[in-house]
């Protein structure tokens, strides 16, 4: 089941449709998706949460200067998320590990 594995749906605005919210409730997730301004009863959202957005938005914005995977040259899935994995500890080296 999905709310088995996330907690939250980290959305922008482009996901606030009814059907939408609907159907990740169904699947007994939190949407976390601000509300689009010409909606006419704005719905709530988790605005801590949502800032956590920016922070993955940075991440693959990071990981598409890599070419291997913006491309996605890799056949399998298996291979594509190991070098992602490898991208992603490359770039994370820096910040844990004094030069």
């Amino acid at each position: 089941m999905l709310s088995d594995r996330i907690e939250a749906l980290l959305a922008d605005k482009g996901y606030d449709a009814d059907a939408t919210r609907a159907e990740i409730a169904a699947a007994g997730v939190e949407a976390v998706i601000p509300a689009k301004s010409n909606r006419r009863v704005p719905i709530p959202h988790d605005r801590e949460k949502y800032r956590w957005r920016n922070l993955v938005e940075r991440l693959f914005s990071k990981l598409k200067n890599w070419r291997r995977v913006a491309t996605r040259y890799d056949k399998t899935k298996e291979s594509y998320l190991g070098f992602v994995a490898l991208a992603s500890i490359k770039l994370w080296i820096p910040f844990v590990h004094d030069a």
